[in-house]
């Protein structure tokens, strides 16, 4: 994650919900899932050529668990990317019932000192602290026990009934996270989520990590993207686009929250300049802390989803 979130955990354990029946433990791996199999199911029937069109509306949402009542949650798009553990079952259960897809966000790079796993890790999995974030710390993807955490994510995940994981911060070899981190570690590390993910059925994203697309195109079913705009970025994934995967793109820019200045919306939702190569991403603009609030290329119009 280029940039950050908090929220307060409600502190669930795992295993409580396992115990209160909530999470169906009969989900298995298999090995039956192909790449074009999954990209189907989770992207559905697409415009010509399969390239991502502006029917991949979305939502993004990790500072709190989102609310849903008797009807869909606002705004009305048609996939969402929420945190895994913080949200409960019943949320994902009542969002795929209203047709909507589920995006399981968690990170893969890092140790969460709120997370209900932060025990399973060992001290040797442990490197430096995120920079800005005191209560995170980089880990070695490396780390058999780290991978072995991260399988036991995935099948919750699936537990839960997730169409997709958006495994965050893998992009440690750009960072000093007090390991000796590669870009060929990265690439393996994503191969390995991907194919765990995979074997439930499960479509995975690449998050940022624009300099490895080429090597990892095959291996994921779309991308999420933090402000490639600000940083000219965006045609970096643009080969996910030509491959008929979709780029979920990010910006923060100032006035999030209330009304982004049409100056900046125009810049941000354009294709040339320093936007040039995002032709076909689904943009929308966030708040830092990736609360409810969003608002959409082409509409001035905000959205404010309800959150617990």
């Amino acid at each position: 994650m280029r940039t950050s979130w908090r929220y307060s955990p409600l502190g669930w354990s795992v295993l409580a919900i396992l115990g209160l029946g909530l999470v169906s433990t009969n989900v298995v791996a298999t090995d039956t899932n192909s790449e074009s199999t999954i990209k189907t199911r989770f992207l559905g029937v697409r415009g010509a050529g399969g390239k991502a069109t502006k029917r991949d509306s979305w939502q993004i949402v990790l500072r709190n668990p989102i609310k849903i009542t008797g009807t869909a949650p606002s705004p009305a798009v048609k996939i969402w990317n929420l945190d895994l553990d913080d949200n409960d079952v019943s949320t994902f259960r009542a969002l795929k019932k209203s047709g909507k897809k589920v995006i399981c966000y968690f990170s893969a790079g890092s140790y969460e000192n709120w997370r209900d796993d932060k025990g399973d890790f060992l001290p040797s999995d442990l490197g430096e602290t995120m920079d800005g974030w005191p209560d995170e710390r980089w880990i070695d993807t490396r780390s058999p026990n780290v991978r072995k955490i991260m399988k036991r994510r995935i099948a919750l995940a699936a537990s839960k009934g997730c169409d997709a994981i958006d495994p965050d911060n893998v992009d440690g070899f750009t960072n000093d996270t007090g390991f000796d981190l590669t870009e060929a570690d990265a690439i393996d590390y994503i191969k390995f989520l991907a194919t765990a993910g995979a074997s439930y059925g499960m479509a995975t994203s690449l998050k940022n990590c624009g300099d490895i697309v080429g090597r990892v195109l095959k291996y994921v079913q779309f991308a999420v993207v933090e402000q490639c705009v600000q940083y000219s970025e965006c045609s970096l994934y643009a080969p996910f686009i030509k491959a008929g995967k979709p780029v979920f793109h990010i910006e923060y820019p100032r006035g999030a929250g209330s009304q982004v200045p049409a100056s900046t919306s125009k810049k941000l939702c354009g294709t040339t300049g320093s936007a040039a190569g995002s032709r076909g991403f689904s943009k929308i603009l966030k708040k830092l802390n990736l609360d409810g609030w969003v608002q959409y290329c082409g509409s001035s119009k905000t959205y404010k989803t309800q959150v617990q």
